[in-house]
């Protein structure tokens, strides 16, 4: 990880205080009257989702470009799989090995920056595979328009590409975490059936002992 992405999720993460900071008080105000109380869960649910887009959007569009920075010598990249190249291509310039290259590192960020996503597709909103596939895509699409029109014409150049190969990556980091997210679910209810079986098997046993 580079110190400018360091750099952009410090910013997130304060953003995220911020900004929950200022969605936290009526959210419990709302909790009790609705409730009676507070709930937990919800605050939490708030937070992590809240703290995901924070520094989802820190990471993809910071730093903004300074008076300095050099503009870019290609904008777009169309070609599927450019990044296997790019790794060939880094390997050969630096006889370094493959899982350390820059451009392997980061396209697993790219994965990994939709896996919470996916996550919160699945067990939040309830969508299937297809759904969080179409999720996944469309915010990664939003994203890479958002950096080729140099957000939307509030930056003074394009200063990130779009690349194809982030809306490939992005999409499947989308659906690697709606399998995780599965998973955890199919986890937690065989752990609930197991403790509701328990209980009855026991009443059942003691009144088989009581006759």
């Amino acid at each position: 990880m580079t110190n400018a992405q360091v750099t952009a999720l410090q910013y997130g993460f304060i953003g995220f205080l911020a900004l929950w900071t200022v969605l936290l008080v009526p959210q419990l105000i709302t909790q009790l009257a609705r409730h009676g109380g507070l709930r937990l869960r919800g605050i939490l649910t708030t937070a992590a989702v809240l703290f995901y887009g924070c520094m989802t959007v820190a990471v993809v569009l910071l730093p903004l470009p300074g008076p300095g920075t050099r503009r870019l010598a290609q904008t777009v990249q169309l070609h599927p799989f450019q990044w296997i190249t790019d790794i060939h291509t880094e390997m050969l310039k630096h006889g370094s090995e493959w899982f350390v290259t820059q451009t392997f590192q980061q396209a697993c960020l790219n994965v990994l920056l939709f896996v919470p996503l996916g996550i919160f597709a699945r067990i939040l909103w309830r969508r299937g595979l297809t759904g969080t596939a179409l999720i996944g895509f469309a915010a990664s699409l939003l994203i890479e328009i958002t950096q080729v029109t140099a957000n939307f014409g509030t930056a003074p150049f394009v200063y990130r590409i779009f690349d194809v190969d982030d809306l490939m990556n992005n999409t499947f980091g989308a659906i690697v975490g709606w399998v995780f997210g599965a998973l955890l679910l199919t986890l937690l209810r065989g752990s609930r059936s197991t403790i509701d079986v328990q209980p009855a098997r026991r009443e059942r046993i003691h009144l088989a002992q009581a006759r």
